[in-house]
Parts: C-alpha cells; sequence; structure tokens
C-alpha cells in the first residue's frame, strides 16, 4: 500500500467543552464524520463532525428526472433532497478541514424511474448506457472537485441475487428493502458492459466500467467501492469482488465497509476481520457507515468501545463515517448517539475517548490532505531486446494507476507450483525447460516492455502446450493488433499432456524504439514458455522444436560439476545479481557464507544454462 502523511489544518484542541465548533477529530490523523439529518444540515454538524455524506440526497434516484415523460430533456436538482450541493457547501467552507464523500454513483436502489423496466417498457440497454454516462457527466460538471467518491454501491453477489436490486428487486441490508418492487430492475449491469462468470466465478465488468468512467473524471478522487455484510455473512465475497475487479484493472483506491452488522461484535473479533479484508484485499479501508441498532444505551456504548479505537488506531483505515447521531432521524431505530436532546452513553463515551486519546489516530494512508498521488508506469521486469527471446515468466512490474497494471490474472488461486514471481498470482510451473506460464484462461495477459532495434518486419515464435486443439492466443503492441488469433495445437492428440511443446508463428512489424508486448489468452488452456522474434518475414526458426527438445535433454544431462551460472532472485521476483557455482548446493552454501546477500529471507536460484530453478533460505 502507498504510504504518505496525512494533511489536516492542525487545531489544539484544550477540551471539547472549551472550543467552539471543535470536532471530536479535528487536528487528529483522520476525518470522523456523520450524515445529514433528515435530509438537512443540523447547526451542530460542526460540533461533533469534520465530514459529510448526504445519507440520501447525492443518490441518483433523488438527484435526476426528466421534464417531458420518459424521454424528454434531463433536469437535475442538486439540493431538492437531503441537501446534496448544501452538504459539499459546507464542507468547502473549511478546506482541509472537513470533508465531503459522494454517495453514490452507481447502486442497484434508489435509481430514477425511468430506468425501471417495469415501470418505463421503452427503456434499453442503449438508453440506459446513454443515461449513466449523462450522469456521470453531470456530476463532474457540478462537483469537479471530489475528494471521496462512492462510486459502487452494494454489488456482491450472494444468494442468487446481488445486494441491491440491479437486475431484479433485492432486499435491503438486515431484510430491511429500500427497493421499489414494481420497478422490476434496470439494464444498469448491462449497459456498463455486463457481469461475466468464468468458471463460475463473476467477474464484475459493470463495476470495473464504472470506476474506469469514475477516474477519467476525477483523477484526483479517492475511488472507493462500498458494500454491506462484508464483516460478517459476506466478508468472503466482498474480498473476492474487490480482488476481482482489482485483477481486471478497476481503479479502486479503497475498500468500504458500512458495518451495519458489527452489533455485538467483540474488540478481538472485529479487528481480525478489518485485518483479514485489509490484506487480502491490499487496500486501505474506510469505515463508512457505521451504526449500532441497540435500545439498550450500555450495549450500544460497549459495541462503540469495541470497535471505535481500533477504527481510530489503525493506520490502515483512513476515515470514520457514523451513519446518524440523532436517534429516530435515520433510516435504521435506535442508532442514535442523541435522544431526546440528550446524549446517550454512547455519545458521551465518544467525547471522552476523543478528548483522551486524539493523538493515538494513525493514518499512512493516502487519503486526508491535498497531496495527490501521480500515477506510475508500468517497469520491465528484465531488459527485452527485438529481436531477441522473452521468457514468459518475465512480465512486467505494475506501476499505480489507470493503464499500469501490467498483468491480468482471472483467477485468484495460484494453481502454480513455482516461487518465482511470488505474490502475483500469475500461475507458473516448473518444467525441465525453466519456468513456463500455465493454467492460462481466457481474458488473462501479459505485458513485456520491449526495446524495438530496428524497424522492419520480424517472425514471431512461440513455444507452446496444450491438450486439446482449441486454445488460442494473440499478441499486441501498445494496445493494438500485433498478430491475428492464433490457434495453439495439442502436441500429443486426445491427451492431457503438457510437457511436449510445439512451436506457432506469425509474421509481424514493428517499429525501433521502446513498446509494450501483450501476450493475450483467447482461449483456454495452454502452457507457454517463450517467445522470440527473428528478424525478417518467414524467418527460419532457430531453435526447432526437434532441437529445443533435444536441448532439454541435453541440459538435464549435464554434468553437475561443471561450473554453472546462476541468477538470484529475491522475493519480488527482481534480480539481485548473477554467481558462479557447482551445481545449486554449491551456490546455496556459497550465498549462505558470503557477505553477497545482506539481508536474511526467502531468495531464487535460476540456471541460465538448463532454466531451472529452486528457492532457498538465507539466513543472516
Amino acid at each position: 500500500m502507498k504510504k504518505i502523511s496525512f494533511s489536516l489544518a492542525v487545531a489544539v484542541i484544550a477540551s471539547l467543552s472549551s472550543v467552539a465548533n471543535a470536532a471530536l477529530a479535528d487536528g487528529g490523523a483522520k476525518f470522523v464524520g456523520n450524515i445529514t439529518t433528515s435530509g438537512q444540515i443540523r447547526s451542530d454538524m460542526g460540533t461533533y463532525w469534520n465530514q459529510i455524506t448526504a445519507e440520501n440526497g447525492c443518490k441518483w434516484g433523488s438527484i435526476h428526472s426528466l421534464s417531458n415523460g420518459n424521454s424528454g430533456t434531463s433536469k437535475f436538482a442538486w439540493d431538492n433532497y437531503d441537501k446534496c450541493e448544501s452538504a459539499y457547501k459546507w464542507a468547502k467552507e473549511k478546506p482541509g478541514e472537513r470533508h465531503f464523500k459522494f454517495h453514490a454513483l452507481i447502486w442497484g436502489s434508489q435509481y430514477p424511474n425511468f430506468l425501471c423496466k417495469k415501470k418505463n417498457p421503452g427503456i434499453t440497454v442503449e438508453l440506459t448506457k446513454q443515461y449513466i454516462t449523462e450522469w456521470f457527466d453531470a456530476v463532474a460538471e457540478k462537483f469537479p472537485d471530489l475528494e471521496y467518491i462512492d462510486v459502487v454501491n452494494e454489488a456482491i453477489w450472494a444468494g442468487n441475487n446481488y445486494h441491491s436490486g440491479y437486475g431484479k428487486p433485492a432486499a435491503g441490508a438486515e431484510g430491511r428493502s429500500t427497493d421499489d418492487t414494481e420497478c422490476g430492475g434496470s439494464y444498469i449491469i448491462e449497459a456498463l458492459g455486463g457481469d461475466e462468470i468464468i468458471n463460475g466465478k463473476h467477474q464484475y465488468n459493470f463495476i470495473t466500467t464504472a470506476f474506469k468512467m469514475a477516474r477519467e473524471r476525477w483523477p484526483k478522487a479517492v475511488l472507493i467501492y462500498n458494500d454491506y455484510n462484508t464483516l460478517s455473512w459476506q466478508k468472503d465475497e466482498g474480498i473476492e469482488l474487490v480482488q476481482t475487479i482489482l485483477k481486471n484493472g478497476a481503479p479502486v483506491d479503497a475498500y468500504g465497509q458500512q458495518a451495519h452488522d458489527c452489533k455485538g461484535m467483540s474488540a478481538e473479533t472485529f479487528a481480525s476481520r478489518m485485518t483479514e479484508v485489509h490484506q487480502k484485499t491490499g487496500l486501505p479501508l474506510f469505515v463508512t457507515e457505521y451504526d449500532i441498532s441497540e435500545a439498550d444505551d450500555t450495549k450500544q456504548k460497549n459495541d462503540y468501545a469495541n470497535h471505535i479505537p481500533f477504527m481510530w488506531e489503525t493506520e490502515w483505515v483512513a476515515g470514520i463515517t457514523i451513519w446518524g447521531y440523532i436517534n429516530g432521524a435515520t433510516w435504521a431505530s435506535n442508532t442514535g448517539l442523541i435522544s431526546n436532546g440528550n446524549d446517550r452513553a454512547s455519545m458521551t463515551w465518544l467525547k471522552q475517548y476523543f478528548a483522551n486519546n486524539l493523538d493515538k489516530g494513525k493514518n499512512t494512508t493516502t487519503f486526508g490532505g491535498s497531496t495527490v498521488v501521480e500515477p506510475e508506469p508500468q517497469t520491465a521486469f528484465k531488459d527485452h531486446v527485438i529481436p531477441g527471446k522473452i521468457e514468459a515468466e518475465d512480465f512486467d512490474v505494475p506501476g499505480i494507476g489507470k493503464g499500469n497494471e501490467a498483468y491480468n490474472e482471472n483467477d485468484a488461486t495460484n494453481h502454480g507450483d513455482s516461487d518465482y514471481r511470488d505474490g502475483t498470482g500469475v500461475d507458473l510451473y516448473a518444467k525441465a525447460t525453466g519456468i513456463v506460464v500455465g493454467y492460462n484462461a481466457e481474458g488473462d495477459w501479459l505485458d513485456y516492455t520491449v526495446n524495438v532495434e530496428e524497424t522492419g518486419d520480424y517472425t514471431l515464435f512461440a513455444a507452446v502446450a496444450s491438450a486439446s486443439n482449441n486454445s488460442s492466443l494473440q499478441f499486441l503492441v501498445d494496445g493494438q493488433q500485433l498478430t491475428d488469433v492464433i490457434s495453439v495445437p495439442a502436441a500429443t492428440e486426445g491427451e492431457e499432456n503438457y510437457d511436449e511443446y510445439n512451436k506457432v508463428s506469425a509474421n509481424v512489424s514493428l517499429t525501433a524504439g521502446p513498446h509494450i508486448i501483450r501476450m493475450k489468452v483467447v482461449s483456454t488452456w495452454f502452457d507457454i514458455d517463450y517467445f522470440t522474434f527473428i528478424k525478417g518475414k518467414d524467418a527460419t526458426d532457430p531453435e526447432p522444436i526437434g532441437s529445443y527438445r533435444t536441448s532439454i535433454a541435453d541440459r538435464l544431462n549435464m554434468n553437475v560439476q561443471t561450473l554453472q551460472e546462476y541468477q538470484v532472485f529475491n522475493q519480488l521476483g527482481m534480480r539481485v545479481g548473477t554467481i558462479s557455482a557447482y551445481g545449486f548446493s554449491a551456490a546455496f552454501n556459497m550465498l549462505q557464507s558470503s557477505n553477497y546477500l545482506k539481508h536474511s529471507g526467502v531468495y531464487y536460484l535460476k540456471n541460465r544454462a538448463t532454466g531451472a530453478s529452486k528457492s532457498i533460505r538465507i539466513e543472516r
């Protein structure tokens, strides 16, 4: 996770009672916010909170209507209900001290009636796409400098439905439905690219599209995926969703935990589940809609005392939004902190906690101040020169931001048996020839930064293995088609054989200079060892498949007493040097006894001649 200091205007708080309009978290490491109250911004909002979210006012259905039936000019009422624009302006009164979060761009509930299949029989996928684009553009024009955005809300697939009614009416959080059962669902998913299912897993393509649209319009905003039950019943499904959209290229900055599902949850359980979500997604977390629906003041206060300290004192929690503070004035009963004008025990505890523990707040995320994290391009893992040979496992290292992903692996499970490039999720296997990329599924791709020495025609050869004749791949250069789809034939018809390789080839034209070559999986399943670019059209394969197999045998029979070169890689897959030794054991002993490697840890040795590799542990 990227780390950068959190920047807020400093407010010294001697005591909450003696400083007028000093919010609980003013001067602290992150915001502690709340929502509008029954559509209004209370005069005491700034007394307690330094961040605001409109509970319903910024939702699409609250703002967007059509002036002439279902086909007329769009109308946008930004402050018509629940004060969306007023909430934005409230935060802008004290820039840097107060924060505003837009909630939400895409949600399967509370969208305009003209999107409803039942209410508007004339609605189509194309019209829905047009309206979504118009909606995004209108929000961007009205609020061009949004700081935080819930881009997509409640889209986890669970129980044979999405968390909210994107395609059909669905139950809301904890059985409380905000969906209009007369709406009949929408074409939102289809309009944003659908939801492909691969190997039984939802790919959530529509979410990825929505995030890309948001990044185009708000390049500096913090883009959040937000959902409920993510710390209890659908924790694993939520993790899988975020992992999937990240691998598919969605520019997601943070994962929002609504935390409506934490009533009665112990401090230990809350901490462990939050930590698991953070570690498995690799994203900072926001607690976006925290409330405890509890009539018993003591029980509610105990839950706050069990959960708030972890949120405040954990560095990768970027902000806290409590969902309501006036009892009876929000979506669920008994969630308020103030009842009949009096502080409930939870509010008393909150005031005392922040008065005594403000300095314990930690925040090493990129969020919260005016600092902007600039995108960073993907980088080459190895120096690839064309003409020349490129090992398939030596794909690029991802950068930061849109278009810098370096690879896409649709399956979150690592099926490989090699530790080389550990942590990428790409399925790498140790074979006689070295490391190969296997378990290639449709939609996977790998990027390679290359330098073409001379403009001209080349012949591309790829060493591939498949158990059927249905597999295929394609190569692109700088996002443009380089080859047609190339079929990968089975080495031995009808047999499950991924050890016998074939060579496939294609004529290509390249211009001199740096480029990004992409190997794209069109049809599953095949393994790929390497690919080579030879100068000239219809060039001769320098290593035809017969000699390729013979050379493998020769390498395997190599006398282990021969002095050999070994490349040394760290756990990130970065080469840290090359040594000469008489076999793997000798290489390991040399590294262990010398000062060649300065730090303890797991390293990898790769025989440059045979391609064989082994992991070793160095102790210092």
